[in-house]
């Protein structure tokens, strides 16, 4: 009630109005996707989880989101442990967040020209002799295994990942290290000692964000995947966007089982920090 009475409770009203666009258009969504003719029924989702193409695009869906997030995480964690030091130089910073300025689809047009058949490498090596012809080099983009969507987006959320681990870095006090030291760990120990409880609750929010994000995206999968499988955002567009009106509930129940997934996953999350949490509290009072 304390905090109800003062100032910043204002401050969540702009929040609200904005998030009342979305979730209307998620609760119409969910309304569509559950209702024909007026009617409640679960019709339209047991079609689309009998969908061989749904599934097919759900699991590829899945692989490509995690394993870019992942290694996003890894490489990020890699490199700001490595170099946050240097990092701390604003000319450093401003090189590796460069990539932050520049739209998904920018990157993925560079991808296209860097490593498609034709591109800038596949000219390099030819040039240089490594390859006879362009067939020579593995295909890494518009690939049914996802390799040139998973590239664009490590490429592009490593330095989202270093931002959101920079801070933490920055705030670990150097006494933590020597007190390691002196009890003789190693660089590993250092990390799963000092590091680790200090940024995991982060790397678990930053994996969420890009999860999500890569789970729900639309325009780095329509420009670099292949018509089977497909991400289940590009299969939605197609069911909304395409001839038979039919389709469109499948669209919207798609969408809707993907933003369960990341609800499940954000709660399973949320409870995962929140026992951390206790058990730290509860160390402390014994």
């Amino acid at each position: 009630m304390k905090w109800y009475k003062t100032k910043a409770f204002y401050l969540f009203i702009p929040s609200f109005l904005f998030l009342l666009i979305p979730m209307y258009g998620l609760v119409q969504a969910f309304i569509q996707s559950l209702s024909t003719d007026g009617a409640l029924t679960f019709e339209f989702y047991q079609r689309l989880f009998e969908s061989d193409r749904f599934l097919a695009s759900l699991g590829f869906s899945l692989q490509t989101a995690f394993t870019s997030s992942l290694l996003s995480l890894v490489i990020g964690v890699l490199l700001t442990r490595s170099c946050y030091q240097l990092l701390e130089s604003y000319a450093p910073r401003l090189i590796v967040w460069l990539p932050m300025l520049f739209p998904h689809f920018v990157w993925g047009y560079m991808v296209i020209l860097l490593l498609s058949e034709s591109g800038v490498l596949s000219q390099l090596l030819q040039v240089t002799g490594v390859l006879s012809d362009s067939g020579g080099l593995p295909t890494l983009t518009r690939d049914a295994s996802g390799l040139g969507i998973i590239i664009t987006y490590v490429w592009k959320e490593v330095p989202f990942v270093i931002l959101m681990l920079l801070p933490v870095y920055a705030s670990i006090k150097p006494e933590y290290y020597d007190l390691v030291k002196n009890l003789g760990g190693n660089s590993f120990r250092q990390f799963t000692s000092v590091e680790w409880p200090h940024i995991l609750p982060v790397m678990i929010e930053t994996f969420l964000i890009i999860f999500s994000f890569t789970l729900s995206a639309y325009e780095v999968p329509a420009l670099l995947g292949t018509t089977f499988p497909e991400m289940v955002s590009v299969l939605s567009y197609d069911w909304f966007y395409g001839s038979s009106w039919d389709d469109r509930p499948l669209a919207f129940a798609a969408m809707i089982s993907i933003s369960l997934i990341i609800l499940v996953l954000t709660l399973l999350s949320y409870l995962l920090l929140s026992k951390r949490q206790w058990k730290a509290m509860r160390g402390r009072l014994k």
